[in-house]
């Protein structure tokens, strides 16, 4: 028997004074039973960097796990269908990254996991820099345990974004999003 994902629901409230971008979203997000704390919370530090009226969770990884490649953890589509934004969330291949670049107007992974990240990037980099519209961020270790720690079925989270720096918290626990821009691709 094949186990089924379990729902999250987050209510997020987004002050993005970089941007400016002020809002309050209602998230729905389905981890699959192969999808750990850690990786759930780094999808929602995606969606709150690039939080937008069409920035959408991918709707085949509702029950398809992490791993699809036709589609990625987020994307923002234009009004004609075309794949304007493409956000992948861990350490996925680099011909599927490659792709989601021929696809998409801009890709960005969020790389987490402490060496085993480190050794992805050293790995992929070669091939991934040849592609001018992707863009890399490495998530510290301490930060996704961190956020991991937060992560439960009914979330009520607030992130702020202030000259580059992003907290993300709940009640009175905050974590600092901490990341290294790998590589940073044209928009």
């Amino acid at each position: 028997m094949a186990l089924s994902s379990t729902i999250y629901k987050a209510a997020l409230q987004i002050a993005d004074m970089d941007r400016p971008y002020y809002h309050d979203h209602a998230l729905t997000l389905a981890r699959h039973p192969s999808e750990t704390d850690e990786r759930l919370m780094v999808r929602i530090v995606a969606f709150a960097r690039h939080a937008d009226e069409r920035l959408s969770f991918a709707q085949g990884r509702l029950g398809a796990g992490p791993n699809s490649e036709d589609e990625p953890d987020l994307w923002r589509k234009d009004l004609t269908g075309a794949v304007e934004l493409w956000v992948e969330a861990g350490l996925p291949d680099e011909r599927a990254i490659r792709q989601a670049c021929r696809r998409a107007g801009r890709v960005v992974v969020y790389a987490y996991g402490g060496r085993k990240a480190d050794l992805w990037w050293e790995e992929n980099r070669a091939g991934l820099e040849r592609a001018k519209n992707l863009t890399v961020i490495n998530l510290s270790p301490e930060t996704t345990r961190a956020l991991a720690a937060l992560a439960k079925r009914g979330l009520e989270l607030n992130c702020i974004i202030q000259d580059g720096q992003m907290w993300m918290g709940e009640g009175e626990e905050r974590v600092e999003v901490k990341f290294t821009v790998m590589m940073e691709g044209k928009t």
